[in-house]
């Protein structure tokens, strides 16, 4: 077996490798063999980056690309380092890749000719993205590989050129994706300016070395701009429900399922990395800002979340609600709340995934994804129904699935901290996997009153929607159900199976470990002391918290399912407002990134 400074690089190569060929010679290959090339490239990476998790175990793998290593502790290479939760967020991404060429397999039909073989390169493309992002030690090429990430996420959600809406989606999410990179570009060129390094490790020690200063600061929160946005933590989250609305079912499932937890991810990162110590942010600054950061998007995403009922745009949203209590985990800076994170993120990404799978079987048989329209239309579809239920139950933190165990474990960190965290976590995967499990009662069972007797209840239509097939009256291919069973499946096992989230746990510790990483890039340290890992098992607080919120689910959709639920008279117009804050209008959400980010500047400056 090759060893981790072999593997890092393969990892990122291989799904490169497969797109060139294929957009090289796609046009000339059958599609079977166009899907067998993209599904053989993806299974590679996924088998590549399996063994870089055992290879790395409880340290960090390191390579220098070409051999530039570093001379008295400066280098100009290209340093790929991961510790195991870089290899979780990889993994992810490889492993949803490979799902989405496997549920695509006869899902869509793609033109012939010149676009032949474009749909797989530009999945193997955003793979090689994804993967490199999580795995490199390098500021700038973090900022590379995100950006490569993101106009293939453009291309992808604009995927449909012959219809108008995906490409206003599109370009809604690239252009306020591009500015938040023009953002991160000058805070990463204001860093190289003050220290002449990019490496992450290497800016650390730099910024250790100096007084901490305001053009320190301004730098993390430009740095921070790009991984926010692509996290959708609001404010800058509004481009999110637009381009799932419009972009096809299988891009929803890599949008949500990993890239938005990368930017989670890669905010953590920088965070740790770079700005953790006396001259950068430090905890006591940094902490209450993520925070708060944190427990608004989880928030904004609950509320926005039950008002839908264009279900891709309720799934977006829930994503939205969920990334803010990510954030928030991680926001704690604790090996415990690093631990809840990562758990909870692995779930989440099969649970959403399947969802997203499972909304585009209803665009395969019915043309549609509203609430309203697909009243009761779902019941020649039982074994879709009873994965959609499943899923609803699973983001709603039902033990023993994967999520509830990350949520229990997040629950528990931030419990050490505040009474009224754990409360947050259970509100808001209440309401987010009861909106879900409305949404499958109504369309899947018919039950309940037509919510076309409700006027007045907020709405997001789903109206003028495109089926996503050729010809809807053929059977539903295999994939489109096989790929959800198999994701739900690994959520469940995740929260069944101790060995992968103990392994998490001790990752978790790792990550935080800011001492151990800069060892092991600037010294090579072949060896890094031993931690302690923070626990990863179910408890009995976990266990009755997970089934406290999966009932508050169920109760909030069997209310809905009655009527509108009354909301307080205090509630009323900040619901109107946050609606109206959704426009739609590119201005207004390019607006909505500078303030955020301007009041995340403040905010750093107060505190620091």
């Amino acid at each position: 077996m090759p060893g981790a400074a072999d593997l890092l690089p393969l990892s990122v190569a291989v799904p490169l490798l497969g797109a060139a060929l294929l957009a090289a010679a796609g046009r000339w290959l059958p599609r079977t063999a166009r899907d067998a090339l993209a599904g053989c490239c993806a299974l590679a990476q996924v088998l590549c980056l399996a063994a870089l998790w055992v290879r790395t175990g409880d340290g960090v793998s390191v390579s220098w690309l070409g051999g530039w290593r570093p001379v008295a502790g400066s280098s100009v290479g290209i340093v790929l380092a991961a510790d195991r939760i870089g290899v979780l967020l990889a993994l992810v991404a490889a492993v949803l890749v490979l799902a989405v060429v496997g549920y695509s397999w006869r899902y869509f039909e793609e033109p012939a000719g010149r676009r032949g073989g474009v749909y797989p390169a530009l999945l193997l493309l955003f793979s090689a993205g994804m993967c490199g992002f999580a795995l490199t030690g390098d500021l700038f090429d973090a900022f590379v590989f995100f950006e490569l990430m993101g106009a293939v996420a453009y291309a992808l959600t604009g995927f449909r050129i012959e219809d108008p809406r995906p490409l206003q989606g599109a370009l809604a999410f690239g252009i306020v994706n591009s500015l938040a990179a023009y953002c991160s570009l000058l805070g990463i060129g204001l860093l190289y300016a003050r220290t002449g390094e990019l490496g992450l490790a290497q800016l650390g020690r730099a910024l250790d070395a100096r007084p901490p200063d305001a053009l320190v600061r301004c730098a993390f929160v430009l740095v921070l701009a790009g991984p926010l946005v692509k996290a959708a933590a609001a404010p800058f989250h509004f481009w999110l429900p637009d381009a799932h609305a419009v972009a096809p079912s299988p891009v929803c499932m890599l949008l949500s399922g990993v890239m938005v937890e990368l930017g989670v991810y890669g905010a953590a990162r920088i965070h740790g990395t770079v700005f953790a110590g006396p001259g950068g942010v430090p905890a006591d600054a940094a902490r209450p800002v993520l925070l708060a950061l944190g427990v608004g998007t989880a928030l904004v995403g609950a509320v926005m979340c039950w008002q839908q009922r264009h279900l891709k745009r309720l799934l977006a949203f829930s994503t939205v609600g969920h990334v803010g209590l990510f954030l928030a985990s991680f926001a704690l800076l604790t090996p415990a709340g690093a631990a809840g994170a990562a758990v909870y993120l692995a779930g989440h990404a099969g649970c959403k995934a399947a969802l997203f799978g499972l909304c585009g079987v209803l665009l395969d048989r019915f043309g549609s994804v509203d609430e309203p329209g697909l009243f009761g239309r779902g019941r020649e579809l039982p074994f879709t129904a009873v994965l959609f239920a499943l899923g609803g139950l699973a983001l709603a933190g039902l033990p023993p699935f994967g999520t509830g165990l990350g949520k229990a474990l997040a629950e528990d960190a931030a419990g050490a901290w505040s009474w009224w965290l754990p409360a947050l976590y259970v509100l808001v995967s209440a309401v987010t996997g009861g909106a879900v499990l409305r949404a499958c009662a109504r369309v899947f069972g018919g039950w309940g009153r037509h919510p076309a007797e409700h006027p007045d209840e907020p709405e997001t239509t789903g109206e003028g929607e495109e089926p996503e097939v050729r010809d809807p009256t053929r059977p539903l291919p295999l994939p489109v159900l096989a790929v959800p069973a198999v994701l739900l499946a690994a959520c469940l096992a995740i929260g069944l199976w101790p060995p992968p989230a103990r392994q998490l746990a001790a990752a978790a510790a790792r990550f935080t470990d800011r001492a151990g990483y800069l060892d092991a890039v600037l010294h090579e340290a072949a060896a890094l002391p031993a931690l302690v890992a923070p626990p990863a098992e179910w408890t009995a607080r976990g266990l009755l918290l997970g089934l406290l919120s999966a009932v508050l689910a169920c109760a909030l959709a069997a209310a809905a399912l009655r009527g509108p639920l009354p909301a307080p008279a205090w509630s009323r117009h900040p619901v109107r407002a946050l609606r109206r804050l959704h426009s739609g209008l590119l201005g207004d959400y390019v607006t909505w990134l500078l303030v955020g980010l301007a009041g995340l500047l403040a905010a750093i400056a107060a505190l620091a």
